[in-house]
């Protein structure tokens, strides 16, 4: 007995996909998230290194690793107010007096 039309066109499919090394598999989100959840697929099988880099990032991201120190500082240090000479300094006052 033959299989049904429509389960050989599936089945045909799937077998296609695996020999891309792709799978097909279901995922449950917000439905506000679902083309970003789309696209975000769509690059990562595109393969190729910008795949990877997107790869690298989301894996970091989900993971929750803490960020390296001195990022701050880094980007303080770039910052084009270096060497403008700005003074940033507060006049220290000591505030009012409250009758409680």
């Amino acid at each position: 007995m033959s299989k049904p039309s429509q389960r050989r066109a599936v089945t045909n499919f799937r077998n296609r996909l695996a020999e891309k090394g792709l799978v097909r598999f279901e995922v449950t989100g917000r439905d506000a998230d679902r083309d970003l959840v789309r696209t975000l697929a769509r690059r990562l099988a595109e393969g190729g290194p910008g795949s990877d880099r997107l790869r690298a990032v989301v894996n970091q991201a989900v993971a929750g690793e803490p960020p390296r120190k001195g990022g701050i500082l880094r980007a303080l240090m770039a910052s084009p107010l270096i060497g403008s000479e700005l003074d940033l300094t507060r006049p220290r006052e000591e505030g009012r007096k409250v009758d409680l």
